[in-house]
């Protein structure tokens, strides 16, 4: 089973992750992780935290020599801006100076509420902290392990930001977007968005945002190509694909829906323009005339390309807060205000796409099993010869 838990608050020592189910032998060093760290820190909207950082994941356990043991993995990425806050944040001292003020006016939309009730914090910092998406790049970290083991089965994952504010590409061109064709352009694009109008739509609905002192949020698309069918299952809730990948995107920081393929566009159109048709191919195999579906039928992949979007909601944090009530007086307060970000779809992109490996690495692990990448291929390639021979349909 490949699987992580993250440690670490926003402006703490540092973030930790220790990923386990990664068979050995398999190549990885830091620098397979550093892209994917850099280009979570990236994107028009971006406040001075980004300025901060300068996200890098040590591993301090499970690789020897640029090779996985097949032991957990441990990796550490450092927060520089802990130098700032180690007075109010030391694990050993009691919070002092002028950070370790207490903090007692929820923001609405986010944790600082639910967390003062569920756990009793008088100091909502100590919600605040676990609850920031500072943890998502403990996350990108495994990510970048999962891809790098997704792409020994010839698997790449990947992402666009469809709108921003409003703005953006029309939503009838969504299922047509292919990131994978267009990832240089995407990855030049301050908001990875590979159509330049739509870029600059979004980009002036992030200033209009700024100007107003408000925050937007938007929609991104992440893509698998290379999967085979039968990743998943239809026997067991728990086990559809599709259950995973919506519970795995829902639990990125303000993220509030996910759709598969048509996803939304499917409830308000007839069934004969939904799903995909089948034809035998000459020389044996199946193809789809579409892939509605997004590549998954009854919780399990179908063998054509993985489609998911997800939709962020504003930023909670806001630099003319909304109303709130001061928990230590009961009275009237504006909300908190924290360093925030006016946007930050383009990074929760990126953070979709770790996600999004993460459980497809999963799947694969529970799928092929293997203590080594060598029994993992082996057994992978065994499977694609079975696929071979349950799709030699002969084409009339």
């Amino acid at each position: 089973m490949f699987d992580f838990t993250t440690a670490g608050e926003s402006h703490g020592k540092g973030l930790v992750a220790v990923v386990e189910g990664v068979p050995a032998g398999l190549a990885l060093t830091e620098e397979d992780i550093l892209p994917d760290l850099r280009r979570r820190q990236m994107g028009y909207g971006r406040g001075g935290r980004m300025r901060i950082e300068r996200d890098r994941a040590e591993i301090l356990s499970g690789v020897r020599g640029g090779s996985t043991l097949g032991s957990p993995i441990a990796l550490l990425i450092e927060n520089r801006d802990w130098e700032n806050w180690k007075q109010a944040m030391d694990a050993r001292e009691k919070p002092r100076g002028p950070k370790a003020r207490r903090v007692t006016a929820p923001r609405p939309g986010h944790a600082d509420l639910a967390g003062y009730l569920k756990f009793g914090h008088r100091d909502l910092r100590n919600v605040l902290e676990r609850a920031s998406a500072r943890e998502t790049a403990a996350r990108v970290a495994v990510g970048a392990v999962a891809r790098r083991f997704l792409a020994e089965m010839g698997v790449r994952v990947c992402s666009e930001v469809l709108s921003i504010g409003g703005a953006g590409l029309p939503r009838s061109s969504w299922e047509s977007r292919d990131p994978a064709r267009n990832a240089s352009r995407i990855e030049a694009s301050e908001v990875r968005c590979a159509d330049p109008k739509a870029s600059r739509a979004m980009i002036d609905a992030i200033k209009a945002a700024q100007r107003a002192r408000d925050t937007v949020g938007g929609v991104f698309v992440v893509v698998a190509d290379g999967l085979p069918a039968g990743l998943g299952s239809y026997t067991r809730w728990d086990a559809r694909l599709d259950t995973r990948l919506a519970a795995a995107l829902m639990s990125i920081p303000a993220i509030k829906g996910v759709e598969v393929g048509m996803g939304f566009g499917a409830a308000d159109t007839r069934g004969s323009k939904v799903h995909d048709p089948i034809r035998a191919k000459r020389g044996g195999g199946f193809l789809r005339l579409s892939n509605h579906a997004g590549g998954l039928e009854g919780g399990t992949t179908n063998g054509e390309r993985l489609v998911v979007r997800a939709a962020m909601k504003p930023i909670a944090t806001l630099s003319r807060p909304l109303e709130s009530v001061d928990l230590a007086t009961g009275r009237r307060a504006d909300a908190a205000v924290e360093r925030s970000d006016t946007c930050a779809v383009p990074a929760a992109a990126v953070v979709g796409e770790a996600m999004v490996a993460i459980e497809l690495a999963r799947s694969f692990r529970e799928k092929f099993g293997g203590d080594s990448m060598q029994e993992v291929l082996a057994a992978f390639a065994g499977y694609r010869r079975l696929l071979a021979k349950r799709g030699a349909v002969r084409a009339a």
